[in-house]
């Protein structure tokens, strides 16, 4: 053996001191002391959700009725594109998860891109709207939105952007009022019920909603925010808000999670009938993937949707299932349309930043070559 490959072995080290057999001991009282200092720091943060700051992008109201407000957003480019953007948001929770804040702002994005925004704000229904329907949203209060952008911006066409619910319902009015639209973008829209595997849509499969809405008129949020606690029980129950503790230091998850809570328990009411259309015809019977929905007295026809169509899609979308969503690209007539599906989930893919670094390139990219 060589001098090098020799290696002695180490000298036994000696024995610890008496006086440090204490230390485990001291360790556990600090850590205790430290775990109950973040969470008494952590039930103190919560206390606060509700004033932290959201929708903080400029914006003017344009027009605002007992049921919407329709926003403007202040250009952040010279030069916007000549189609404005009208954006649909859903019926469920709040429109500001569209602009959560600056730097994961879907809205924001938009307007750094150079395109002109509006946004449906919908305001909570009252219980004299208990049988308000999806006519009356989509063939009134949104027809209502299109001419207020038309008429500012002095165009016959804009581009329709829904979200969720409010993509099913740009959806919709682009099958009956085509000759108002230029293009139609809509993010993880509700089509094919048939193909949707996720917890909520088995349970609005088994849901009496005639009888919800005879008994209790409106949907309450707290019957709704326990459906989406029901989608994955331990993670919003207990597990977002162990890390919640853990990360109680960072200032910037602290903010992001203070956000999101307040977006998801900010949940309005749903009027009676539109939610048994929404679950009784779409979800149950499937009749809009059948063209056999009604608005009133007119049949929801998606084969006569001949626009520009842009479909996003999220491949881990626990709320809408992508095969839920992606059956519309067949169903149109548009000779230009895109299939765009990204691996994120469904609010991940509207606010957060993937979607800011991923996803609104790329949206921006397809508007702009057909918003002039």
């Amino acid at each position: 053996m060589t001098q090098q490959e020799f290696k002695p072995e180490k000298a036994e080290q000696p024995a610890a001191p008496a006086e440090k057999k204490d230390k485990p001991a001291n360790d556990l009282a600090r850590d205790l002391e430290e775990n109950y200092r973040k969470l008494e720091k952590a039930r103190s943060v919560l206390h606060t959700a509700g004033k932290v700051e959201v929708g903080q992008t400029p914006h003017e109201v344009i027009a605002e009725t007992r049921t919407y407000r329709l926003l403007h957003y202040r250009p952040l480019v010279g030069k916007t594109a000549k189609t404005p953007i009208l954006t649909v948001y859903a019926l469920i929770n709040k429109s500001y998860v569209l602009d959560l804040q600056p730097d994961k702002s879907w809205i924001k994005s938009l307007l750094e891109q150079g395109f002109d925004v509006y946004l449906v704000d919908w305001k909570d229904p009252a219980s004299v709207d208990k049988y308000v329907s999806f006519d009356d949203y989509v063939n009134i209060y949104l027809d209502d939105c299109v001419d207020a952008v038309l008429k500012k911006n002095k165009v016959d066409k804009l581009t329709l952007h829904g979200y969720c619910m409010g993509a099913s319902m740009s959806i919709m009015y682009t099958a009956l009022h085509q000759e108002k639209v230029r293009n139609l973008a809509v993010i993880a829209p509700v089509i094919d019920t048939e193909r949707d595997s996720t917890v909520i849509g088995n349970m609005a499969k088994n849901m009496d909603v005639v009888k919800m809405r005879d008994t209790i008129g409106n949907l309450p949020p707290e019957q709704l925010y326990a459906c989406y606690a029901a989608l994955k029980p331990f993670k919003q129950g207990v597990a977002k808000y162990f890390n919640l503790v853990q990360n109680i230091d960072n200032e910037s998850f602290v903010g992001n999670f203070l956000r999101i809570e307040k977006w998801l328990y900010d949940t309005p009411q749903i009027a009676g009938e539109t939610f048994r259309q929404w679950i009784s015809d779409i979800y149950q019977k499937n009749l809009l993937a059948k063209n056999e929905f009604m608005l009133g007295d007119l049949v929801v026809d998606l084969s006569k949707i001949t626009v520009p169509l842009l479909n996003l899609v999220a491949d881990e979308d626990h709320l809408v299932s992508p095969d839920c969503s992606t059956p519309l690209n067949d169903m149109v007539s548009s000779q230009d349309k895109r299939l765009m599906r990204f691996h994120t989930g469904h609010v991940g893919l509207i606010a957060s930043s993937y979607s800011q670094n991923n996803v609104l390139p790329k949206v921006g990219q397809w508007l702009k070559a057909r918003s002039d």
